[in-house]
């Protein structure tokens, strides 16, 4: 957990975008860095409204990758739900 608490500390620190990225680039391979995408577009999609089997159907992926990122977005003081109600708008369900 020591690890994971001073990763957690680190990406709050960088506030530069290209810092970021590059520190994306260093420490995720390729394929981390695109499951990384996949999970923010899914939760984009399901904020958004988009039915859970539109969203499976389209990433061609298992409603299971989907389930979870719809009960994040459910749970109560959601930091995930906070975020995408900043950057994409509040939704009412």
């Amino acid at each position: 957990m020591k690890a994971r608490h001073e990763l957690e500390k680190i990406f709050a620190d960088i506030h530069d975008h290209k810092e970021m990225a590059s520190f994306f680039e260093e420490i995720f391979t390729p394929r981390e860095i695109k499951d990384l995408e996949l999970r923010w577009e899914l939760l984009k999609e399901l904020h958004a409204g988009h039915a859970q089997r539109s969203i499976a159907a389209h990433h061609q992926i298992s409603l299971c990758k989907i389930t979870r990122g719809s009960k994040i977005l459910k749970k109560p003081g959601s930091v995930t739900r906070k975020l995408l109600d900043a950057n994409y708008g509040s939704r009412e369900d």
